[in-house]
C-alpha cells in the first residue's frame, strides 16, 4: 500500500510546480519552485525504489514481492519516459 501511495506522489511535483509538463526536469532553468519540484520528484522516485528494499530487509515481504515491486516501478518509469517523449513532439 505504501508503494502504491508513492506512485501517486511521484508525479505530483511535476503537476504542481512544473505546470503539468515534464520539460522542466531536463531544463537548466534556476528557480525556487523548479528546484523544489526536481528535488521532490527525485526523492519520491528514490523512495519508491527503496521502500521494497527496506521492507525485504525487515522480513516484512518476500523476495518475490520485492521483485514484483521493482517490475511495477520499471513499468511506471517506462510510462513516464513515453509520456515525456510524446510531450516533446509537436505532432501529438
Amino acid at each position: 500500500m505504501l508503494s502504491a501511495l508513492m506512485y501517486v506522489l511521484v508525479p505530483m511535483p511535476c503537476l504542481f510546480f512544473g505546470g503539468g509538463s515534464t520539460q522542466f526536469l531536463t531544463s537548466r532553468d534556476v528557480g525556487g519552485w523548479m528546484d523544489a519540484a526536481k528535488f521532490l520528484t527525485g526523492a519520491s522516485a528514490v523512495g519508491s525504489f527503496a521502500i521494497p528494499i527496506i521492507l525485504r530487509h525487515a522480513h516484512m515481504i518476500s523476495t518475490g514481492a520485492m521483485f514484483i515491486e521493482f517490475t511495477s516501478f520499471i513499468i511506471f518509469v517506462c510510462t513516464v519516459l513515453c509520456f515525456h517523449r510524446a510531450s516533446l513532439e509537436d505532432d501529438w
